[in-house]
């Protein structure tokens, strides 16, 4: 595909919202909206994203339902950053939200989704309707951040990266943990006498202290919750879309799943027994735990009859750590942290049954973004002035269009740099820039800048312009 002239390029690079569209959308007018995010969730597993190990049917059912995204990207290749963009609908470097705050860094103040962002719920509650919270928030562990301080009605759930999914002493679970040193002072790996307990010394540091300052809170107030996460995190979604017949809703269902620590279910272990490494056993029980709460999700939507009043999202935050969680991305290259498309390229999901046709897998560039942009358009809300860099993807969900304006993608974290326009991409870590063609090269094997300066040229051009109206990250 080749590169536009400059000009063009540059005028498709300012955000196209997609509002107030005339989209023939035959549906009610105001649907509910479930966006329903995996964490760390590599894009590889899944069975409709080629996984062959670790069955999903549930999540698989919903891709054959709706529209499965074979280039949905995200704007940053972890966590906090990459949630950042998604609940606002605009890249996180433009207010300074660069950098992925993890442990005491959470309660720092200042250190949060900046005040002067509008989130989604932030719109979508001032529009009328009913917004809640369920899972990980990440975005601001001091009070002016919390979530129903930035549009959310109901929050349930904690604020900082991570949390254990049982409390300790973590029964019911199979445990496995990071440390810098075993019990005998030697490395390895190491296991308790029941086998409930497993020590790896792999990634050379201990686990993080995920529940320190970190409790599980309803609304603000602490609980003390005994059941595994997963399952309490499905059974507060559930609840939240039973309570909410009368109004339209919006409901963020972010999982800790398959984020560390791991901690495998007995019932799901016992599943993959078959799995001789103790380290992949557990992430696959992990996922299968993820896969049957989506199902178990969806059912609630269908038994409350919204099934077919509500657009579901799914996508992981970002691509998967493969040394830490085992959670694989091919056939791309990097993970988690990177810039490389194992970083930032994910599993990215819509459905909306009756209304979009089901079944298909689109090789469209889209961004998480976007997800923002397709429910402000449903919703019928309009942002003010605020530049926006989602685009309404209703046209492409409904037939309409065969794909979108071609327009560049970003992304800067530090100095790792990359960006995509139709089948090319730029990507460097603190050194030269190197070119890749997608199409033929998904791996990111083969350099191509020294064969296309010209090319390398022009999309660097976009680039500096891009780049010139980011801002300073607010910390690192």
């Amino acid at each position: 595909m080749k590169i536009s002239l400059l000009a063009t390029c540059a005028a498709l690079s300012v955000a196209v919202f997609g509002l107030r569209s005339g989209h023939a959308v035959e549906a009610a007018a105001r649907p509910n909206i479930l966006v329903i995010v995996a964490d760390d969730l590599g894009y590889g597993e899944l069975g409709c994203y080629g996984g062959k190990e670790i069955p999903t049917p549930n999540i698989d059912a919903l891709a054959a339902r709706g529209t499965r995204f074979t280039s949905g990207y995200v704007t940053a290749p972890f966590c906090a950053a990459s949630r950042a963009a998604l609940l606002t609908g605009r890249y996180q470097t433009r207010f300074g939200f660069e950098f992925n705050p993890i442990g005491a860094q959470n309660l720092i103040p200042g250190i949060g989704l900046p005040l002067a962002e509008k989130s989604i719920a932030n719109r979508l509650r001032d529009s009328g309707y009913a917004t809640g919270l369920v899972g990980k928030w990440h975005l601001g562990g001091t009070a002016q951040f919390h979530p129903q301080r930035r549009g959310f009605d109901e929050f349930f759930g904690f604020l900082h990266e991570g949390h254990y999914y049982v409390p300790s002493p973590w029964q019911g679970v199979t445990t496995w943990l990071r440390k810098m040193t075993l019990p005998d002072g030697g490395k390895g790996r190491w296991s308790s006498p029941d086998g409930r307990i497993v020590w790896s010394t792999q990634s050379g540091h201990n686990e993080h202290e995920y529940d320190t300052d970190n409790p599980l809170l309803r609304s603000s107030q602490p609980v003390d919750e005994r059941a595994n996460l997963t399952d309490v995190f499905t059974r507060e979604a559930c609840d939240f879309i039973g309570r909410h017949q009368a109004q339209p809703f919006f409901l963020y269902l972010a999982y800790n799943a398959v984020h560390s620590p791991m901690q495998g279910a007995d019932e799901y272990m016992k599943k993959f027994a078959h799995i001789e490494d103790i380290q992949r056993r557990i992430f696959a029980a992990m996922l299968a735990h993820l896969d049957d709460s989506v199902g178990k999700v969806v059912s609630k939507l269908r038994d409350s009859g919204n099934e077919e009043n509500t657009l579901v999202v799914f996508l992981s935050d970002n691509g998967g750590p493969t040394k830490e969680l085992t959670s694989r991305n091919g056939p791309l290259r990097g993970g988690k942290g990177e810039l490389l498309e194992g970083g930032i390229r994910v599993p990215f999901i819509v459905s909306w049954k009756n209304h979009i046709p089901a079944g298909r897998g689109l090789d469209t560039p889209v961004t998480s973004m976007d997800a923002t942009a397709t429910a402000l358009d449903l919703a019928k809300v309009v942002p003010e002035k605020t530049k926006m860099d989602g685009v309404s993807l209703i046209p492409l969900l409904m037939g309409q269009t065969v794909g979108l304006p071609e327009r560049p993608l970003f992304w800067r974290v530090g100095k790792q740099n990359a960006m995509r326009v139709g089948d090319w991409k730029l990507e460097r870590n603190g050194k030269e820039w190197q070119l890749y063609d997608l199409t033929h090269d998904i791996g990111e094997g083969t350099d191509l800048a020294a064969q296309e300066p010209a090319r390398v040229k022009q999309m660097l051009a976009l680039w500096d312009k891009w780049n010139a109206e980011q801002i300073e990250p607010l910390w690192r």
